[in-house]
């Protein structure tokens, strides 16, 4: 294979690679929302591509459909510029695209959330997508946000012994992955700390059910300084190790 983005792609050569045994492919679910004062809105969708398509490498024979680019953010919404879509609308576009999918005969699709509000959503209806999909087609979503979250403090940590400032939004981490990405929309000068405190179960609900801007001033949680080049590419690659043998495995 030489693309592995379905949307680049022409409909006979799709065609040809699902019937020559390419029945796998990625679905990443982002999201278009506030990323502090110093990154663009875009991470989560940007995020979701390229992590897909390192995911698709490690996997082999395996696409990369269109990302969804917007996903459920309510908890953004006092931030300017931040779209949300409610859970159901969330819902429909999921089951639409695994039903697409299946009928041209991908046998195997990969739900791959890069937004944090995704991921309980998407394990939600897991069972709801297997069931409005081909019986011999399996949807299966990559859900486990705290092993997201150790990851990336693992190589945070072994990188510049700053695994303190992973808090999970717009953080040394995700500034990390922006800066090897899209350099030019990063702005450096900007960033700053955010919320550091422990995010446990009481302050992840308050967030939840009265918004981000209730523990972070500046829509950040952790700290945005000390993001390197070489942080993102490490945080990349490490993610997309663990969710491809999960994907493997499943």
């Amino acid at each position: 294979m030489t693309e592995i983005f379905l949307e680049r792609m022409r409909s006979p050569e799709i065609g040809a690679a699902i019937e020559s045994g390419v029945t796998t492919i990625i679905v990443p679910c982002g999201a278009v929302e506030q990323h502090g004062p110093h990154l663009p809105l875009f991470v989560d969708a940007e995020h979701g591509t390229c992590l897909g398509a390192e995911v698709a490498e490690r996997l082999g024979n395996t696409f990369v459909a269109p990302t969804i680019r917007v996903g459920c953010s309510e908890h953004h919404m006092s931030f300017p510029g931040t779209i949300s879509l409610q859970k159901d609308t969330f819902y429909a576009v999921c089951r639409d695209y695994c039903v697409s999918l299946s009928r041209h005969g991908f046998r195997k699709i990969c739900m791959l959330p890069s937004h944090g509000g995704n991921f309980k959503p998407l394990d939600n209806i897991l069972d709801e997508l297997n069931d409005a999909v081909k019986k011999e087609c399996k949807v299966m979503a990559y859900t486990n946000l705290i092993e997201l979250a150790k990851t990336w403090e693992k190589v945070v940590d072994e990188e510049s012994g700053l695994a303190d400032r992973v808090g999970g939004h717009a953080d040394i981490a995700e500034s990390s992955l922006m800066l090897l990405l899209h350099p030019e929309l990063v702005r450096e000068e900007k960033a700053e700390k955010g919320f550091t405190a422990e995010l446990d179960k009481e302050v992840i609900q308050k967030i939840i059910d009265e918004g981000f801007h209730t523990v972070t001033h500046n829509g950040i949680l952790g700290d945005a300084r000390g993001m390197s080049k070489e942080i993102g590419e490490k945080c990349l690659s490490a993610l997309a190790d663990v969710v491809a043998d999960y994907f493997r495995d499943s």
